[in-house]
């Protein structure tokens, strides 16, 4: 049977408090370069009961190594011309140093130079040693479109229309999360017996919370019933979790405002949530996450098809943080969405799906007061011509949460005036109101395939590790968008009208097409370019090492 209700989580100071004005949450950072790369932990699949959350169906490929036969004793006799060359026994010499350089670089590479640390995993027999920690799949939606447009809402094809006037639309000063309505969401499973909730993907975010009956205030419809918390789930204000939270005499309080002026208040609960391992292991955690019994603005029209948010930053109380530190996950995740933006994708929690090789990592701050992921950025290009202001301190907030990607101001002008030179083919079109910029096209357009070829890739170039590049890249089809008009219309909005006067905010648009890993762990994040359509567990071993260590530890 369903837990029974609470009474109420509503506080007593309540009307009080809709007379002041909302303290705005904070969020995640990335600065300074560091050097190198460290192997990230191994992982297995972990116990429990319960229901499993629903998992993408992919399918798994795996190569076994056959037994080399083995070596006769008698002397086998030599074929006629055959005799011992010095050169054969130099070109055996220098394929065994190659291989040494191999696993030299490796350990390099994956252990930030602690070699000694590298080797011990590689011989330790696949299995063994490994840290009991698992990793789990979950799957990525797209948004249906909602019904109705208008300012902050969906437009036909299912994207979010850009605010009008958004300058007026932010009286409080924006140190909370970016946006509560990103294009994708995922299913978590909570409760005794567990339900299934649709939440929305919001790596801008450490707060999880969902629609709540405790009772509510205001709350949309959602995609399921409103969660009913147990009595005794409410989390008190003595908690250390509640450390630095609002709260009042008897419990534990949230408040978070989102850059588009929305918001949700609650209270914490705890509650049990459900995951699943690719091979069918079930874990069941505890997990703290916000009642949301009072949601207003913008985000009642966002919520008409999911019931809430998943916060995934690096703060004590986001979802991966929660897991990691009771031991059942590294403190690791990622996303991958397709580029076809009617498919979905996957989200992962634990460092299991991240590839060995071809990422490129950034490094990240992780300050005291840094509750955004941040990276720094040396130079924003688009094609050979430079965006950013010389000199001007740029950083990189890459957010799930948010449709659109955002510029600083003068960036944004810089960028509107390159696409305008692009090709005489095309001339601006103010009277198209789908985004603040758009362009008509002397030919008919039906899709961003019949245009990306005359624009360039966007570029953000970071830090060089030793004398390599370290850039993201983002194609003409991940920041254009075709309007209902046929106009070839800018997917990049200006950031400095929502407070981010030196940051870039990279949004789904620019997101897909590529695997985002998240390493908390390391203070890191990486990237490469991604289907996103086969997730498949890495081994801790590469591959051309993995027959020549079995014969040599069997």
């Amino acid at each position: 049977m369903a837990a029974a209700p609470v009474t109420s989580f509503r506080r007593q100071d309540e009307d009080e408090e809709e007379q002041r004005p909302r303290l705005p949450n904070g969020d995640v950072v990335i600065v300074v370069p560091r050097d190198g790369h460290e192997l990230p932990a191994s992982s297995s699949s972990r116990n429990g009961a319960g229901v499993a959350a629903p998992l993408l169906d992919h399918a798994a490929s795996g190569a076994g190594a056959a037994d080399a036969p083995e070596d006769d004793d008698e002397e086998r006799p030599r074929a006629p011309g055959e005799t011992f060359s010095p050169w054969r026994a130099a070109a055996a010499a220098a394929a065994l140093l190659l291989a040494a350089l191999a696993v030299a670089g490796y350990a390099c590479l994956y252990a930030r130079g602690d070699a000694g640390a590298a080797w011990g995993l590689l011989a330790t027999r696949e299995g063994d040693g490994r840290a009991a920690r698992a990793s789990f799949l979950l799957p990525l939606y797209p948004k249906p479109p909602r019904r109705g447009a208008g300012a902050g809402g969906k437009r036909a094809g299912g994207r979010d229309e850009p605010p009008q006037n958004s300058t007026q639309a932010f009286p409080f000063p924006l140190a909370g999360n970016i946006s509560p309505q990103g294009l994708y969401y995922t299913t978590i499973s909570l409760g005794n017996p567990p339900r299934p909730y649709f939440l929305d993907v919001d790596t801008g975010s450490y707060i999880t919370w969902i629609q709540c009956d405790a009772p509510c205030t205001r709350c949309a419809k959602g995609a399921h019933p409103l969660y009913r918390p147990a009595r005794g789930s409410k989390i008190p204000a003595s908690d250390p979790l509640c450390e630095g939270a609002q709260h009042s005499s008897d419990q534990c309080d949230y408040d978070v405002n989102y850059a588009d002026g929305s918001s949700s208040m609650g209270a914490y609960v705890r509650d049990n949530m459900q995951l699943i391992s690719e091979d069918g292991e079930r874990e069941n955690a505890d997990i703290v996450f916000g009642c949301a019994y009072d949601q207003q603005g913008n985000l009642l029209d966002a919520l008409e098809n999911i019931d809430g948010m998943l916060g995934l930053s690096n703060q004590a109380l986001s979802l991966p943080t929660q897991l990691a530190s009771r031991g059942i996950i590294s403190n690791v995740f990622g996303h991958c969405m397709t580029r076809d933006p009617s498919a979905g994708g996957y989200l992962f929690l634990g460092d299991d799906y991240i590839p060995r090789w071809g990422m490129t990592w950034v490094p990240i701050r992780n300050g005291p007061a840094d509750i955004i992921r941040k990276a720094q950025v040396q130079q924003v290009n688009h094609g050979d011509q430079q965006l950013n202001v010389e000199g001007k301190l740029t950083q990189v907030i890459f957010d799930s949460g948010s449709t659109y990607t955002y510029f600083p101001h003068e960036a944004l002008i810089n960028l509107i005036s390159s696409l305008k030179g692009a090709s005489t083919r095309f001339v601006q079109d103010d009277s198209d109101k789908a985004m603040p910029f758009c362009m008509k096209a002397d030919f008919s357009v039906r899709s961003v395939d019949d245009v990306k070829h005359f624009f360039k890739p966007l570029s953000l170039q970071f830090n060089k590790w030793f004398f390599f590049s370290r850039t993201f890249n983002i194609r003409p089809e991940d920041y254009l968008i075709i309007s209902d008009k046929g106009n070839v219309c800018l997917g990049v909005l200006n950031g400095t009208e929502l407070g981010y006067d030196s940051e870039i905010i990279v949004g789904d648009v620019s997101l897909r097409g590529k695997l985002i890993v998240y390493d908390n762990d390391e203070n890191q994040i990486g990237w490469i370019d991604s289907d996103c359509t086969n997730p498949r567990k890495q081994s801790r071993i590469p591959f051309f090492l993995q027959r020549a260590l079995r014969s040599q530890l069997v």
